[in-house]
């Protein structure tokens, strides 16, 4: 049976546990204020970025002889992309983007295809390592507040991939922001442009409720071609650079609801150990009554 002193030290030891862990839950709260700002004023630009491109590719009556916008005959090698934070202690956030990525590559070679590992975040790069994948890049240091430059940097290196042909697809994994306490895992295709995800919640309808095709025609200067040619890359970077933010907001929203968790978990904890802590010193207590009664009967 524990001492009463083991048991205050515990209790100790828990309370510093839940002052880091207060700690941390209200700086990830802060950073999820910047980083959820970044995402809203971000979201209208690629969104308008992804119709461009899904009008301008429905208004070319050909695709422009372009290598990145080139549908490859035959799927042999698809890029995986997996967007993870450098840091853990945040719940699933890192282990449900890994599990998705894997499962993906695992249906993909059942089907004969091969697969290349891109990943971004300490966490991904190092799980990825850890299960004998080799990656094509790997990206660090940023995923607390990824700029534009980072993400431009990330679809260069796949579009180069794509247009080189070592890939004939390119898929992208990452946390879709929501809410603090509620963040989906989101699969997307960049590459081809053909195949692409270009289309997400809230395009297919506008706001008095008519299907695009009832809109006015588009009339493009220079042609819908050339503006393709120059859209697509912008469109890839965009969609990397959206990725990234919603991975990072949601990052921290789920280390937040994880701290908020543990803090709480740390209060339980101190409450049982102070209850173990009374009894412990009732029995010492108890005990010491029943040997100053048995010191007396036997002077008696």
């Amino acid at each position: 049976m524990q001492t009463q002193r083991d048991v205050k030290d515990r209790i100790a030891s828990v309370k510093n546990v839940q002052k880091i862990t207060r700690a941390m839950e209200m700086v990830a709260a802060a950073r999820l204020r910047r980083a959820e700002q970044r995402i809203e004023s971000l979201r209208p630009y690629a969104g308008a970025i992804r119709r461009m491109t899904r009008q301008a590719a429905q208004a070319a009556e050909n695709i422009p002889n372009l290598p990145i916008l080139e549908e490859h005959e035959h799927v042999r090698t698809v890029a995986l992309h997996l967007v993870t934070g450098d840091r853990g202690l945040a719940g699933a956030f890192n282990s449900q983007i890994l599990r998705a990525g894997l499962r993906a590559a695992a249906d993909h070679e059942a089907e004969g295809r091969q697969v290349v590992f891109y990943a971004s975040g300490r966490r991904g790069v190092s799980s990825l390592a850890f299960r004998g994948k080799e990656l094509a890049g790997r990206y660090v240091g940023f995923t607390d507040r990824p700029g534009y430059a980072d993400a431009r940097e990330i679809a260069e290196a796949l579009m180069s991939a794509y247009v080189d042909e070592k890939v004939d697809e390119v898929e992208i994994f990452y946390n879709g922001y929501i809410s603090p306490l509620r963040q989906e895992v989101r699969r997307e295709t960049l590459l081809p442009l053909q195949q692409a995800t270009i289309l997400e919640a809230g395009d297919e309808e506008e706001d008095d409720g008519e299907r695009p095709e009832h809109q006015a025609l588009v009339e493009y200067e220079p042609g819908p071609e050339e503006i393709l040619r120059r859209l697509v890359p912008d469109y890839v970077e965009i969609s990397v650079f959206r990725a990234l933010l919603e991975s990072t907001a949601s990052e921290h929203g789920a280390r937040m609801t994880a701290m908020r968790s543990a803090s709480d978990n740390a209060g339980e904890l101190i409450e049982d150990l102070t209850l173990e802590m009374n009894r412990a010193r009732q029995a010492e207590i108890t005990q010491e009554i029943m040997e100053v009664v048995a010191g007396a009967e036997a002077q008696a």
